[in-house]
């Protein structure tokens, strides 16, 4: 049995971190806070060169937005996205972040 999680599993992972969190509007995090708290074997041989590299899509993708600050740079939620990025948590995670 294989736990290495899909590219879309971990993308859900990566917004529900940052949602459960509440990391939308103003209130942001550092970039490099995106691979904590995820486990070796469930990323695969590429590690989190593999998790980078899905949120940059995200980022690409408009889901969540990027802040560069004089410190390095910073993620946030795309807000107007919101109900779009709790549907796609929902559907993947089966975690419903409306209740």
């Amino acid at each position: 049995m294989s736990l290495i999680k899909s590219d879309k599993e971990l993308e859900a992972w990566i917004l529900y971190k940052l949602a459960k969190h509440g990391y939308f509007h103003g209130r942001h995090t550092a970039f490099e806070n995106i691979v904590k708290g995820f486990k070796q074997q469930h990323l695969g041989k590429e590690g989190h060169k593999r998790l980078n590299k899905l949120a940059e899509e995200l980022i690409k993708g408009g889901f969540v937005n990027k802040k560069l600050t004089s410190y390095g740079l910073h993620v946030s939620l795309n807000s107007e996205k919101s109900k779009e990025i709790k549907n796609f948590i929902k559907t993947i995670l089966g975690i419903d972040l409306e209740s």
